[in-house]
C-alpha cells in the first residue's frame, strides 16, 4: 500500500531518476550525465563517511542531520548540475530538494543498505 505523504516525496526523486537516466542516454546539457552522476556519488560518500564519523560520537538522528550539513557543497554541486539541463529548471530543483534531503536522511538512518540513494 503506498501512502500518499511517500509518494508526494518519491515521485519528484523518481522524476528526476529518470531524467538523470534520459540525460546519460541522450548526452544532454551542458552538465554531462556522467558528470551528474559523478556529484551525486560523490555526494553520497559524503554523507557516508560523515555519518559514520559522526554516529561513533553522537546518536545516529543527530549524526544524519550533522552529515547533511557537512555535505551541503556536495548537495548542491549535484542540484546545480542536474538543473542545468534542459529540461529541469532551477523550481524542479528547489521543489525536490527537501524530499531529496529527507530520502538521504532516511537512507542514513536505515543503514544504506535498504535501498539506494
Amino acid at each position: 500500500m503506498t501512502y500518499p505523504i511517500r509518494s508526494f516525496i518519491t515521485a519528484p526523486l523518481q522524476c528526476l531518476a529518470v531524467l538523470a537516466t534520459l540525460l546519460a542516454g541522450l548526452g544532454i546539457g551542458p552538465a554531462a550525465a556522467s558528470d551528474v552522476a559523478e556529484l551525486h556519488s560523490s555526494w553520497r560518500d559524503c554523507l557516508h563517511r560523515s555519518f559514520d564519523f559522526q554516529v561513533a560520537l553522537t546518536s545516529r538522528t543527530l549524526a544524519a542531520d550533522s552529515a547533511l550539513r557537512a555535505c551541503r557543497h556536495g548537495e548542491e554541486a549535484y542540484l546545480g548540475a542536474l538543473s542545468t539541463s534542459p529540461m529541469v529548471d532551477d523550481d524542479d530543483v528547489a521543489r525536490v530538494r527537501p524530499a531529496l534531503l529527507q530520502r538521504a536522511r532516511g537512507w542514513l538512518l536505515s543503514g544504506r543498505a535498504s535501498r539506494p540513494l
